[in-house]
């Protein structure tokens, strides 16, 4: 079975510096980190990116950490709309801001040798008439994103996400029938957000959304609510989740998200390592294919 890396978000960890975030998550015994591009983590918009992103490459490779590039940014780009732009506004040059976001952040990702980047589709426009232009919006928004990530050797993992166009794993095949496969496209897996919507168990969801799976995220949720608890809060049984993914061989980070509880960050980040340490320790020693833990 393979051995699982855990990783926290700095999205949970807004109130830190980045390094002192970093320090924190390699003084706790974490794999490493979900970097969220932002103003205050390493912010994609500022001048002197490049010299700014080798010096956390260095810092990280000094802390033994490594790195998924996440992209969830509430308000990055427009002060005023919580992840506005997105991929489907229906202002060309409104994508296009969320496009080059996405670039860079591929940029980011692969001088910092992350494991993977991070995105997602953005919520439906109220004015569109129904999904078909948004799911042509973000097809042709993605293609150049997947041929920057193509080029830099990283998956570009696409995350279902509540409310969103793709707020499935079902929208993710959806999406990955209407741009012919791509090598580069990829899946982030929320494991919360499995709990709150799909109908498959969270580890079932684990072992069917295998062969695509790029990126992990882990919070505890309920049944129908939208809302990362801290574990033990929610309703999910982690001990069979952790199983099914070892069991997929996946080598990625699985990263603690909890965004709404950066005021006890490190409080948080340093009980959710243990928390999942144990539940590891508590699954069965081998998965059958195919088969509930």
């Amino acid at each position: 079975m393979n051995a699982l890396r855990f990783g926290y978000g700095t999205n949970g960890l807004a109130d830190l510096r980045l390094d002192d975030a970093l320090t924190l998550l390699a003084d706790l015994g974490y794999d490493g980190v979900g970097l969220t591009l932002d103003h205050m983590h390493l912010d994609p918009l500022a001048p002197g990116l490049a010299d700014r992103t080798r010096r956390v490459a260095r810092r990280l490779a000094g802390l033994g950490l490594d790195v998924a590039v996440e992209t969830g940014a509430r308000y990055v780009l427009d002060p005023r709309r919580k992840h506005g732009p997105s991929l489907l506004d229906p202002d060309p040059g409104a994508r296009a801001r969320r496009v080059d976001l996405l670039l860079r952040a591929v940029r980011v990702a692969a001088d910092l040798g992350a494991t993977a980047v991070h995105c997602f589709s953005g919520i439906v426009p109220p004015t569109d008439p129904g999904p078909a232009p948004a799911w042509e919006r973000l097809a042709a928004s993605l293609s150049p994103v997947l041929d920057a990530a193509a080029s830099a050797g990283l998956p570009l993992a696409v995350e279902p996400e509540p409310g969103h166009l793709l707020a499935s794993l079902a929208d993710f095949h959806h999406l990955r029938r209407l741009l012919g496969d791509p090598p580069a496209l990829g899946l982030t897996l929320d494991i919360g957000h499995c709990q709150c919507l799909e109908p498959l168990p969270p580890a079932d969801c684990v072992r069917a959304a295998a062969p695509w799976l790029r990126h992990v995220q882990i919070e505890d949720m309920r049944r129908g609510v939208h809302d990362h608890l801290p574990f033990g809060e929610g309703e999910i049984d982690f001990p069979p989740v952790l199983a099914a993914l070892a069991a997929t061989g996946y080598r990625g980070l699985t990263v603690v998200e909890l965004p709404r509880h950066s005021h006890a960050g490190p409080h948080h980040a340093a009980t959710s390592l243990p928390f999942l340490r144990r539940a590891t320790a508590r699954t069965p020693a081998t998965v059958h294919e195919g088969s509930t833990p």
